[in-house]
């Protein structure tokens, strides 16, 4: 049977919160669309005359379609070239989703999608529907076919995977950019002492390149290290320039909620590196650079006015 204009426009009512939580639960914007598209083909092929809740039966699908694809993905990732990470989403974003809760704005933020590849694919959609879309346990467990009680319990397990020994910090626009300013002098003063200072003790860096663009694979740990690292990264030569095509423009801006560092080249975003702000500093540092995963970021950067770079690298 045809839809209606009124069936597609229930689901494209739906479409916002359906991507933010595909996103949430596969990390790949790409892989969120598809999803979303495939929920539209079931609702398109289903009796809608029998379905009471369109919102549930959508969530149920969708939920059910990232579970299989968490499924598979899993076994990709074990030949995925170097270390696998979340595409980055830019400020502004629609499928970031909602941001009225600390919980919601963690939820969303890239060391906590980060973490999120710690946990089953059950843990996962538990935690994703219940701390970023307030789910109740009742429709949890109807969506993903179990108890309240066990849905309970799989939050509980979930929480505990994802805990760790230091609480991030909330930070607004203004204090993200101070901080990636800071943290741009310091990684450019040639020097690595600056550094330190703004890093964690056991702080950690680590890339993203999926063997298109090199990208260190093994994280370099300790303040130290990382700050070696950092002050070689950002050093001018022209080896890097040749490498990546010329001279790219360097941005503080917001991505997932938090500080970053955002790469430009005639345009086109070729890297974004992700702030994880603790209270006692720097604690993470996690760069995307697969082209393939900044697709959407660079449509994003396209769309709106960020104003001249803080300088052009190397």
């Amino acid at each position: 049977m045809a839809l209606t204009v009124h069936d597609v426009d229930r689901f494209e009512a739906s479409r916002p919160r359906l991507e933010a939580v595909a996103y949430r639960l596969l990390g790949s914007a790409a892989e969120a669309e598809d999803a979303v598209q495939e929920t539209f083909l079931r609702w398109q092929a289903a009796d809608l005359g029998r379905i009471e809740v369109p919102e549930a039966w959508l969530t149920k699908v969708l939920t059910n379609l990232c579970l299989n694809q968490l499924a598979s993905a899993r076994a990709r990732r074990e030949t995925y070239v170097g270390q696998w990470l979340p595409e980055p989403l830019l400020a502004g974003d629609p499928m970031l989703g909602p941001a009225d809760t600390a919980e919601q704005r963690e939820s969303v933020s890239y060391a906590v999608l980060t973490l999120l590849e710690r946990l089953s694919p059950n843990e996962r959609a538990v935690y994703v529907l219940r701390e970023a879309f307030d789910y109740p346990h009742r429709e949890i467990a109807e969506i993903l076919d179990l108890t309240e009680a066990a849905s309970q319990q799989i939050l509980h397990r979930a929480r505990s995977h994802l805990a760790r020994g230091r609480a991030r910090t909330e930070i607004d626009e203004a204090a993200a950019r101070r901080i990636v300013e800071e943290f741009l002098a310091a990684a450019t003063s040639g020097r690595t002492e600056p550094l330190v200072r703004l890093l964690t003790q056991d702080a950690v860096a680590i890339g993203d390149g999926g063997g298109k663009v090199p990208a260190r694979s093994k994280a370099f740990e300790g303040a130290v290290a990382v700050a070696k690292f950092l002050r070689g990264l950002f050093k001018p030569g022209k080896a890097k320039r040749a490498l990546v095509g010329g001279s790219p423009e360097v941005h503080a801006a917001t991505a997932n909620g938090g500080p970053a560092v955002v790469v430009v080249l005639d345009g086109r975003v070729i890297g974004v590196l992700c702030l994880e702000v603790t209270a006692d500093g720097i604690a993470a540092l996690r760069s995307q650079v697969n082209p393939d995963k900044l697709q959407r970021a660079t449509g994003r950067w396209a769309a709106a006015d960020h104003g001249a770079p803080l300088f052009h690298a190397f």
